[in-house]
């Protein structure tokens, strides 16, 4: 690789580091004045001139490989950005592809085009010859460009449906008895590197959930990503039952009941990795469907100010989340990031002053320093009755997981007012309407506007792939029906159009769109009154309050997602 010294470092001849520098200076990359004082510090740390350029932050990987390619007269490939042929991809074999960071990418005027970090290597390219029978291009690409590309391409969906219906085949042979049947599930190592399967590749493709439904003709698999499901495969119908017992014993689930949901836990390392998920299952009229939510341990350590809180609504959340008593409730739809904004919080909130509880069903993540309690509702230990032991257990900050009838609510209002700190979520469409659901569930108006300090209300949007988006100039008439006002129209808006890189979506992530009322005396007294929400709507957003459709078309005017995308999300 270009960057160690050759040692001819002499008057006539340039050594490899310098000639390097006279390119990247050529190129405008460096200016002459970085290239003396790189050349200065690589020999003083004992490193090639291209690894000072990258530490120091004047040179990309993708640069360096750039110019690498340029100096051997061969093109660089952004794999990220490049259609890939899948076909291709897999004519080598991924520990193949692996040993010699070279994967083969598509076709080019009858030659196989491969992309590799080190196209120097002769013996890579004389064994992908061999083995695919096909003279060799080569293109340069980045060693963590092509590692990615390999897990994308080599990816377990073929793998998958070998082993499916390497398990139908099995299914098939088996007979009639249940309790045959049962136990060759367990043994059966088809279903298992299927299940396996079917999980390791929910995580690398950023899943939050996997859904395993039973259909008339077939099994077919879903995965949630970024908040919509994906068709990702149909397995033959008689490997269901296998798939779902396999699934109740690793959750610990009765393998024989049938006829009512259960759910349960697994925890599974999947190719070295820690995970957890939550399982349900949900009998149908063919068969039990299984929804899996996979927990990712890095929610809980999120910081707050990860989560995409606008700078006047982070202000507004914070006044209220910093004091010492009071009830703060984060509203939104099921999968709205309710549960990670509010250990976001609790994050911040952990110190070895405070004794912190959480009452939760179930406990989605464990938070070091916390104390969390599991409700049973089978054993006896029901929000309502965990709720009134904890608050004989010296809390400072309570975190009930929701606030779904009126003992739960009574007692959480009851705790706020006694001197310590509740946090908890509730249903409700927007923030205006929670003091009213309080309410109907039985508490009185003059308890909830005296406990009730703040609402968030939240939702997860789309983020636009920042590769693929698209520039165009939005209609005025069609702004301003959004809401927007005459004198703050943008110009310019961005819509997905889709690459490979964001599998054709046009979309990669989610950021959360949030609007904080802040209960003030004006919405105290309407709440006490039994006011209309959307009267106390109209008192918050006089208060400064910013609605969830101004704060979704912020982040449309910001570049961040769609205008659709936002009308999706938020009515």
């Amino acid at each position: 690789m270009v960057g160690a010294r050759s040692g001819a470092d002499t008057n006539d001849v340039l050594s490899e580091d310098e000639q390097l520098g006279v390119v990247l200076v050529k190129t405008g990359i460096i200016t002459i004045e970085q290239l003396g004082e790189a050349l200065k510090a690589s020999k003083e740390r004992g490193q090639n001139l291209a690894r000072v350029l990258i530490e120091d932050h004047l040179l990309t990987e993708e640069q360096f490989v750039a110019t690498l390619a340029g100096q051997l007269g061969l093109e660089f490939v952004d794999l990220a950005a490049y259609p890939v042929d899948p076909a291709a991809a897999r004519l080598v074999s991924e520990s193949l592809a692996r040993r010699y960071l070279a994967m083969p990418i598509g076709w080019w005027e009858g030659k196989l085009l491969v992309a590799m970090a080190d196209p120097s290597n002769v013996f890579a390219i004389d064994d992908i010859r061999t083995l695919t029978g096909a003279d060799v291009r080569q293109v340069v690409v980045t060693a963590d460009a092509l590692q990615a590309a390999i897990g994308k391409y080599h990816r377990k969906d073929t793998e998958a449906e070998h082993v499916s219906a390497e398990a139908s085949a099995s299914s098939a042979s088996l007979d009639d008895d249940p309790l045959n049947r049962i136990k060759e599930v367990r043994e059966d190592a088809p279903i298992v590197r299927l299940v396996n399967l079917l999980i390791s590749q929910a995580i690398s493709d950023r899943a939050s959930d996997i859904h395993v439904e039973p259909t008339g003709k077939d099994v077919r698999i879903r995965y949630r990503i970024d908040g919509v499901l994906h068709d990702v495969m149909r397995s033959p119908r008689n490997i269901q039952n296998g798939i779902v017992s396999r699934l109740k014993v690793m959750a610990d689930i009765n393998i024989a009941e049938r006829r009512i949901p259960q759910d349960g836990r697994i925890t599974s390392v999947i190719e070295g990795r820690s995970v957890d998920l939550r399982v349900a299952t949900l009998p149908t009229v063919n068969g039990e469907k299984v929804v899996m939510r996979i927990l990712d341990n890095s929610s809980a350590n999120l910081r707050l100010s990860e989560l995409g809180f606008l700078p006047a609504n982070m202000v507004r959340y914070e006044v209220s989340y910093s004091k010492p008593y009071g009830t703060v409730l984060v509203t939104g739809p099921t999968g709205s990031g309710k549960t990670t904004t509010l250990y976001a919080t609790l994050n911040l909130l952990n110190e070895a002053t405070k004794n912190v509880i959480t009452v939760e069903d179930p406990v989605e993540y464990q938070l070091d320093g916390i104390n969390q309690i599991q409700v049973n509702n089978k054993a006896g230990l029901t929000f309502a009755l965990a709720l009134r032991t904890i608050l004989r257990a010296d809390p400072d900050i309570i975190l009930i997981g929701e606030i779904r009838d009126r003992e739960t609510a009574s007692i959480a209002v009851e705790a706020a007012l006694t001197g310590h700190l509740v946090l908890s979520t509730i249903h409700t469409n927007d923030a205006s309407t929670t003091p009213n659901r309080l309410i109907e569930m039985g508490v009185e108006p003059f308890l909830v506007g005296s406990a009730l300090d703040c609402v968030v209300a939240q939702r997860l949007a789309r983020r636009l792939c920042e590769r693929c988006k698209e520039a165009y100039a939005p209609e005025e008439g069609a702004l301003v029906a959004l809401g927007w006002e005459g004198g703050d129209l943008p110009e310019q808006l961005y819509r997905p159009v889709g690459c490979h890189v964001c599998g054709k979506t046009g979309f990669i992530g989610r950021f959360a769109v949030h609007e904080v009322l802040t209960v003030n005396e004006e919405i105290e007294r309407m709440i006490v009154e039994h006011a209309h929400a959307e009267d106390i709507r109209k008192a918050a957003i006089a208060d400064g309050m910013l609605t969830l459709r101004q704060a979704g078309l912020m982040g449309v005017a910001a570049g961040l997602t769609s205008v659709e995308e936002v009308l999706r999300v938020i009515a």
